[in-house]
């Protein structure tokens, strides 16, 4: 993906893949470090000058590769919250060293970085259900930050994931594990939620759970939202997998890089005691109404099994038992029977060669990978090109297929695939699927929002949840959005969140 960052990319997907070339290139420069920022700074210790720079450099790649800065009042209470918080660390004596974050993502994260960086996606801010619990979100990653652990792994020589080393899922299942083929089509089944932490130890993350809480204490929050923003999360990762038809609760969400946070809940619950503070459960939920949940339509929609992009003009369904994630670089289809992903790279109205550059660096610098041949079709209109290449990845063979679509002539998308050897068939339904959307499908994309209601002596779950703009598991989401237990009901006169369709 070298030279990306000087072609101009007006669109979203584009926009994305620079923000891939970006990240590889970042991930070099760190792993190439002599010494790691931090290292052998005392753990509690304020931030460094070194550590300050480091943040610095990598804070715009950072926006970038999750879906960018939000502004206005939704990021102005985020970054006050945060800034209470982080000052309670020791990092720095004044709010003003930290700089707070709200990512435009659809995806559950949030974490920091060296140099007083913490950043929180909108979609993990709209799981909460009041201010303590945000205020416990960005104060355990805070925690993570003021015990060098990042830094301490790094030194180690662990895997360094900040922004983005090629990983788990798919290359171990596939392709095995430091394949450079496997590293480059491990985005295909991996989240941006987790390409930007590294992956902390138990005890790391029991760490940062009890400084967080310590941060709670000493800013007056209820120290006991670190355990019911645990819970919430771990409900989300099940009910997600539910949703999806996963057995694996745990991928790709927010867990991958905090691991089971199930596990971690009656620990927090512990840690806090009975000690007491303020939720500010009503000025929370004020703050954020309103607020974009899910799918932001600038960056495409997943409906059921179908995406739809209203900017890009463009569609495409996943098979019968593959679902959709939306990352903030690419789209990806993941199932038991492979993967794919949709993106996008520089094109010179040339499809085929386009396909082989795609093939080339997917292959990267140290594997030639290039398809058996090209042919050319016409899918609904749209001039199309694909090939597959079978790999040996010491375990087994697998296919790698690339079909590429000209959308103008200097525009085009192309899905990437991953199969076991002779099962590159999987996907031709999604192949076959893309098409241009008309106009009027692309207005009639209307984004889903939080909207905060005030419940009625008549409501129930069930009535509130029948408002849910959903399909399938109105009553599931409810419950999940507003950390209502199985048994949990509805208090009338309480506020309640509710996800409506509304521009």
């Amino acid at each position: 993906m070298k030279g990306l960052e000087e072609i101009p990319m007006p669109h979203p997907l584009s926009r994305k893949i620079k923000a891939a070339a970006f990240a590889g290139a970042a991930s070099l420069a760190l792993s190439a470090c002599a010494t790691v920022p931090g290292a052998n700074v005392a753990p509690g210790s304020p931030i460094t000058a070194e550590e300050a720079a480091q943040g610095a450099q990598y804070h715009p790649q950072f926006v970038a590769e999750f879906g960018g800065e939000m502004t206005g009042p939704y990021a102005s209470y985020v970054q006050q919250v945060g800034a209470n918080v982080a000052v309670q660390s020791g990092l720095a004596n004044s709010r003003d060293a930290f700089d707070v974050t709200l990512l435009n993502s659809s995806v559950n994260n949030a974490f920091a970085v060296p140099g007083g960086y913490v950043y929180a996606t909108r979609q993990l801010v709209n799981l909460m259900n009041n201010e303590a619990e945000l205020a416990a979100v960005l104060g355990h990653e805070v925690g993570h930050v003021a015990a060098r652990h990042s830094a301490r792994r790094q030194a180690a020589a662990q895997r360094n994931q900040i922004l983005g080393v090629g990983g788990a899922i798919l290359s171990s299942v596939l392709l095995g594990g430091n394949n450079p083929l496997g590293q480059q089509l491990s985005q295909l089944s991996l989240q941006g939620s987790q390409l930007a932490t590294l992956s902390y130890s138990r005890n790391q993350e029991l760490e940062a759970d009890q400084l967080g809480i310590q941060y709670l204490n000493r800013a007056g929050y209820d120290p006991r939202a670190m355990a019911t923003l645990l819970q919430s999360l771990a409900a989300q990762n099940q009910l997600d997998a539910q949703l999806q038809g996963r057995d694996n609760a745990t991928i790709p969400e927010w867990a991958s890089t905090h691991p089971d946070p199930a596990s971690r809940v009656q620990s927090a619950a512990q840690l806090a005691g009975n000690a007491t503070g303020v939720t500010n459960r009503e000025t929370f939920l004020s703050r954020i109404d309103g607020m974009v949940y899910g799918d932001d339509p600038a960056q495409g929609v997943i409906e059921g099994r179908q995406f739809i992009h209203p900017e890009l003009r463009l569609s495409f369904t996943a098979p019968q038992g593959f679902y959709m994630v939306n990352g903030t670089r690419a789209v990806s289809i993941n199932g038991d029977a492979g993967r794919a992903q949709l993106t996008t790279g520089p094109y010179n109205n040339d499809l085929n060669s386009y396909l082989r550059s795609v093939f080339q660096s997917i292959g990267g610098d140290q594997q030639q990978l290039a398809p058996a041949n090209v042919q050319r079709t016409t899918i609904n209109g749209l001039p199309a090109a694909y090939g597959t290449a079978t790999v040996n990845n010491g375990q087994q063979q697998v296919d790698v297929t690339v079909f590429a679509y000209e959308f103008s002539p200097n525009q085009a998308f192309h899905f990437q695939a991953i199969t076991p050897a002779g099962q590159a068939g999987t996907f031709n339904s999604l192949f076959n699927s893309m098409r241009r959307i008309t106009a009027s499908e692309a207005g009639s994309v209307i984004p889903r929002r939080i909207d905060i209601i005030t419940a009625a002596r008549s409501d129930t779950v069930a009535s509130l949840a029948r408002r849910m703009a959903y399909t399938d598991g109105q009553e599931a989401r409810f419950r999940v959005l507003n950390g209502l237990g199985s048994g949990g009901q509805i208090v009338p006169g309480q506020q309640y969140k509710i996800v409506v369709r509304a521009n």
